[in-house]
């Protein structure tokens, strides 16, 4: 299949933005101006203005002598990069792949999408009246290279669609600057009478580079698709893509689920092919409104099952807004794994860290909420409490170490130790009382102390000593002296809590 491009033109791209804001100025002659050395000029207009003769880099008082009611505005200077983009962004409905071609041109790479809307004078018709129903005057153009639907778009006489693998008239009568030549390039053309792009393809390769230079020829190589031209698409578009129009706006919470399942399973079965899995996907509804919802989800382990990968997203599909009708569906995988069949053994157990329906639990269970996370302790070689352990998302990740055999530690602790006052008779007995958060806890067991020293290859600091106590309520904690008693800096902390 060969390469298929849409280029969109935006005719008169500030003054529909203003219009758009303002529908009064739809009825007027309309222009957008800024200063020139001391003169105020022309920047920008709409169409109403220029079928008066109004053109841009015309002084505005000549402009207003022509039409005293002329509507102005400043013109922005910052506005055409930020509205092309979020315009781009928008275009992602259509194909994964759209770029902006400032001022106010948009690419979109349309090579294999035309088909989702029964053929390339729908998928055509579909962009220029969804774009025109927002407000903007626009002309498109489908053709094999980015060049050649270019210049169609901005030269040529309306929407046009070449057939695929042709070079037809409508592309050899425009004029050259439908090859984005230099301005002087251009003018010399014209100058020598050359003003139809069929007749530079009369003249030898070698009298052109000649006389004009490489970039002509080079203009000229790419719209007839000798030389690719490329496109940096505004989001680079994943590997793993699938993507789902509606031919008629979704309005349904069943719709959306049904639409998820289809893209689940074709996503799905592509991976099992090349035996990989998911670990994170996004699953995006684009309105007819303009709106765009995103869900995302992501697993613990890689996963090509399209059931249990629908009921993570399930959690979240009350999310999508259904009041304007979604046209398209697009499921992307950013993040996957190689994930190859595992041989199941009938002795053995189905439990294990490895088992793919422990995997699926915490999947389930870690999508309930936001707040959800759910982690794997690790042994790690440290001696402090608080480095002794290492917290993974990973039910594959295998242990540098072993646990060490040690006494009862909390199963919270408090990070950093909160610092606390305590009773103490003399050294090493355990403390006879400890405030914390302003209640006063007397101690009626305890055990210790533990001494812990300092890892002073890591860090400097004293030894600690632990005692876990017990106070008068049953409650247990899990204390410990900074250093020796008898040490002015010596200090208490809380630093964890039994259950």
């Amino acid at each position: 299949m060969g390469k298929r491009f849409v280029y969109i033109w935006f005719r008169y791209l500030h003054t529909d933005w203003f219009s758009i804001r303002e529908p009064e100025l739809k009825k007027s002659p309309f222009v957008l101006r800024t200063s020139v050395h001391g003169r105020m000029l022309i920047r920008d207009l709409n169409a109403r203005a220029a079928d008066l003769g109004i053109h841009k880099e015309m002084v505005l008082a000549d402009a207003r002598a022509i039409y005293p009611g002329l509507e102005v505005r400043d013109y922005p200077e910052t506005l055409a990069p930020r509205l092309v983009k979020k315009l781009a962004i928008w275009c992602i409905r259509y194909a994964p792949a759209v770029a902006i071609d400032l001022p106010d041109g948009l690419v979109i790479d349309a090579s294999g999408c035309a088909h989702l809307w029964g053929g390339e004078q729908a998928y055509l018709q579909q962009i220029y009246d969804r774009i025109s129903d927002h407000g903007y005057d626009i002309r498109v153009a489908m053709a094999d290279s980015i060049c050649m639907a270019r210049g169609l778009a901005r030269y040529g006489d309306g929407n046009i669609i070449l057939e695929s693998g042709s070079m037809p008239a409508h592309f050899l009568q425009l004029p050259p600057e439908a090859l984005q030549p230099e301005a002087i390039v251009s003018e010399k053309l014209h100058k020598l009478g050359l003003h139809r792009i069929h007749q530079l393809l009369q003249i030898p390769t070698a009298s052109l580079k000649r006389r004009f230079g490489d970039g002509l020829i080079l203009q000229l190589q790419k719209a007839m698709g000798y030389i690719n031209e490329t496109m940096e698409p505004v989001i680079p578009p994943e590997p793993y893509e699938a993507r789902l129009p509606c031919l008629e706006p979704i309005i349904t919470g069943k719709g959306v689920e049904m639409a998820l399942q289809q893209l689940l399973e074709t996503l799905c079965e592509r991976l099992r092919g090349e035996q990989l899995g998911i670990r994170e996907a996004v699953f995006t509804a684009f309105a007819i409104d303009g709106a765009r919802y995103d869900i995302t989800m992501a697993t613990y382990s890689a996963t090509i099952n399209p059931r249990h990968l629908f009921k993570l997203f399930e959690i979240k599909l009350s999310t999508v807004k259904l009041e304007a009708g979604i046209e398209v569906f697009q499921l992307r995988v950013n993040k996957w794994e190689e994930h190859l069949p595992q041989q199941e053994k009938i002795w053995d157990g189905s439990g294990g860290l490895m088992n793919v329906h422990l995997h699926e639990l915490i999947d389930r269970l870690s999508h309930r909420s936001d707040d959800v996370q759910i982690c794997r302790y690790l042994p790690a070689e440290h001696h402090l409490p608080e480095r002794s352990l290492q917290a993974t998302t990973s039910l594959a990740h295998e242990p540098t170490t072993t646990w060490r055999n040690l006494p009862a530690r909390p199963l919270q602790l408090l990070h950093p130790p909160h610092p606390i006052d305590v009773t103490a008779p003399v050294p090493d007995y355990p403390p006879m009382n400890f405030r914390y958060q302003g209640k006063l806890h007397k101690i009626m067991r305890a055990d210790g102390p533990e001494r812990i020293e300092q890892e002073w290859w890591i860090a400097e600091g004293r030894h600690r000593d632990y005692y876990a106590v017990e106070d008068e309520a049953g409650n247990r904690y899990w204390l410990f002296r900074s250093g020796h008693y008898e040490e002015a800096q010596c200090r208490w902390f809380l630093h964890g809590f039994f259950a």
